[in-house]
């Protein structure tokens, strides 16, 4: 029972976060099998049943709000789904070693790149062009592969780099991303299915992370309308870094022990929270600019 609380417990911290920045459910929870002994196939097979009742969940609950664009979770969703069947299907005999460090390389430089972007420069100016499928649907299929045989990536993998085009406002990049993973899950849950037969999947632990995770899908979709996008992006941004430096600091290629783990890891939090920190006050700074421009037409025209 201790067990099942704390797999609903994790399903509702990770569908929080998932929610809110657009990541990070399938790697905080398939960690946390990971580390009591589930094998690699079957943790991610868990994770990806129970998030076909989170992300249609939380895409519901975005699209309540407003945080959808449909046609990007078209163009991204079903490519997506391809790899995910694909990347479920042959896990078993897939080798993640080399991969896994290399997929954390381009992220890390991706994720510094739009912790900078929205801390010193804010929300980016939008093309009027829109997201096309030449572009949406190459990163979908890798996303989607790196998903399942990763247990986690949908998020990390496409949330930064639509980010990074500038051509979305944060909000709807995290409600396109959570809405169209719908397909990724169904996908390699099937995948998952013909690969293992079922084997090796505790359904009741599918059913104790799903629990938690429908219990805050609509309280993530609600938060992320409401935080502000520089703040929304340096959130992000923070999340992508520490993530992936942690994988590369656990990884073959590294294999840093704790001594240099800490000071790493302290640096940055620190630089994290400070810039969440600049951004909310240059966010309001930029708010009270607002208020005062509204102010002065009004007192001209009364003046008048």
């Amino acid at each position: 029972m201790r067990t099942l609380i704390l797999l609903a417990l994790v399903g509702l911290g990770a569908q929080l976060v998932d929610g809110s920045l657009g990541m990070a459910y399938g790697v905080t929870s398939t960690t946390l099998l990971l580390a009591i002994g589930t094998n690699p196939a079957a943790a991610s097979a868990t994770v990806h049943l129970a998030e076909i009742g989170t992300t249609l969940a939380s895409g519901a609950s975005h699209w309540r709000f407003g945080n959808v664009d449909w046609k990007v979770v078209a163009k991204i969703g079903i490519p997506g789904a391809i790899g995910a069947f694909a990347g479920a299907t042959f896990l078993s005999s897939l080798s993640t070693e080399v991969a896994g460090p290399v997929m954390s390389v381009i992220l890390l430089l991706l994720g510094l790149y739009v912790l900078v972007r929205f801390t010193v420069r804010g929300l980016p100016v939008r093309s009027d062009k829109p997201l096309r499928k030449r572009f949406l649907a190459p990163l979908g299929l890798v996303a989607g592969f790196f998903d399942a045989t990763g247990g986690g990536g949908w998020g990390p993998v496409g949330t930064p780099a639509i980010l990074a085009s500038g051509r979305m406002e944060p909000r709807k990049v995290i409600g396109s991303i959570d809405t169209s993973e719908f397909l990724v899950a169904v996908a390699a849950s099937v995948g998952f299915f013909f690969g293992l037969a079922g084997e090796g999947i505790d359904f009741t632990w599918v059913l104790a992370l799903l629990v938690g995770g429908l219990i805050a899908a609509p309280i993530a979709a609600w938060l992320v309308r409401h935080v502000p996008p520089r703040v929304l992006g340096s959130l992000v941004g923070g999340v992508i870094v520490l993530t992936n430096t942690r994988t590369l600091l656990r990884s073959d290629w590294i294999d840093a022990s704790d001594p240099v783990k800490i000071p790493i890891y302290v640096v940055i939090w620190l630089g994290w929270a400070a810039a969440v920190f600049w951004s909310f006050r240059a966010h309001r700074q930029a708010k009270a600019e607002e208020e005062t421009a509204k102010q002065e037409p009004e007192a001209d025209s009364v003046s008048a």
